[in-house]
């Protein structure tokens, strides 16, 4: 396939360019193209992260994997290996060795963690579906392992997580059955919304310290403002029920899954909802980002007039949710799920018709255009409009 190596080629002669632009002098000692979006987030106390795919962290073939992980990002986030079938495969036994691996390599390498995720109706051990499915595990019985599974998780990691996704995309889109947004997915059937009131309770029972999210994807904008179909509404009137009756949710997870063959949104509608949220005394964070592309025959074949089209799309919806995100000091963190189309989920989820194309970097560890210009937002945002982020403190 031509693919990798014409954006091999054409991402290498870029990142000369742009690094060649501002060569450094005695004035200016650090050629800020040269610092990686970790350490160019943290002028502004933002955290740029990635999701980790810990098979690809072990794997001795692909050392570049693990250098990339270590010296791009000043975050990480497990990409599966806090889910619940990952960690409690077996009712009562857990499995927190990779984790804990994760664990230990942010700590050689001073990154922060995103805890993802303590609740979420997919990648559920067999064992609780089939035990529901099948009347062996009624209601309360439900209830208490939901609570002892937070309780078990959270103390594990107490003190060693800064965000934790506590719950996961709780509400439906419009485009389900019913169309009217609802709570949908195993939890809210089998138990009702409280649960998730209920998730944060127990999660900072467990933890007074970390930052507890609610976690969502479509909620980038707002759109029509009508809770029936507007998610992102739907969203923000949940977060403001749940401090309404004093339950300790700190801040909004966008998750930030684009693609350039919809019609996205724009910078001021982006951070006009960030504005919103923090509006409520929360934080903010972009947890997921990647913008996935169709694969047309004409790109799998190399065709540039068909790639660089989509580059050039993908670029601008990443600069737009980092440009939002910097817009507000309540934006805490800026995290991509995954940085290299060698590792991507996209490929393997999106098959009909087929999408790749989704992460920063190609199958080459590259830069694409979209990393550049990730690069140019956080060289040059600054005061009076882009300033240090205002930390968070755990709601009680």
């Amino acid at each position: 396939m031509k693919l990798n190596r014409w954006l091999a080629t054409g991402m290498v002669v870029a990142a000369a360019a742009v690094a060649g632009a501002a060569p450094a002098t005695a004035s200016h000692p650090v050629d800020p193209t040269q610092q990686s979006l970790g350490q160019l987030g943290l002028r502004h106390d933002l955290y740029i992260g990635t999701a980790v795919d810990m098979a690809a962290l072990a794997d001795p073939a692909d050392p570049q994997y693990r250098a990339t992980v270590s010296t791009e990002f000043s975050s990480v986030t497990a990409e599966n290996v806090m889910k619940w079938e990952t960690l409690e495969p077996t009712r009562g036994t857990y499995n927190f060795g990779p984790a804990d691996e994760l664990i230990a390599f942010a700590k050689r390498n001073n990154q922060k963690v995103r805890g993802h995720v303590l609740v979420w109706q997919n990648q559920l051990p067999a064992w609780l579906t089939t035990g529901v499915n099948n009347g062996t595990i009624g209601k309360d019985e439900l209830r208490d392992i939901l609570r002892n599974h937070i309780t078990t998780v959270v103390k594990h990691f107490k003190g060693k997580i800064w965000q934790w996704d506590v719950v996961n995309e709780a509400v439906s889109d419009p485009w389900d059955s019913p169309p009217t947004l609802h709570y949908k997915g195993f939890w809210a059937q089998h138990l009702g919304p409280g649960y998730i009131a209920d998730a944060f309770r127990w999660a900072r029972a467990a933890d007074p310290k970390a930052l507890l999210f609610y976690n969502d994807y479509n909620i980038e904008a707002f759109g029509s403002g009508d809770p029936a179909n507007d998610k992102t509404q739907f969203v923000y009137d949940l977060a403001k029920a749940l401090l309404r009756d004093r339950v300790p949710i700190d801040g909004i997870g966008s998750q930030g899954h684009l693609g350039t063959q919809y019609g996205n949104y724009d910078t001021l509608q982006v951070a006009a909802a960030l504005k919103k949220f923090a509006g409520l005394g929360l934080a903010t964070a972009f947890t997921e980002v990647d913008v996935r592309s169709v694969m047309t025959p004409g790109v799998q074949a190399g065709d540039s007039g068909e790639i660089n089209p989509r580059l050039q799309a993908s670029a601008a919806n990443y600069s737009v949710l980092l440009q939002a995100c910097l817009a507000d000091r309540h934006c805490l963190s800026y995290t991509v799920w995954g940085f290299t189309d060698k590792h991507s989920w996209v490929p393997g989820w999106f098959t009909n018709p087929p999408e790749g194309l989704a992460t920063i970097m190609d199958e080459n560890y590259q830069p694409k255009r979209a990393y550049n210009l990730m690069k140019a937002d956080l060289i040059h945002s600054g005061p009076p409009y882009v300033l240090p982020r205002v930390p968070q403190k755990p709601r009680r």
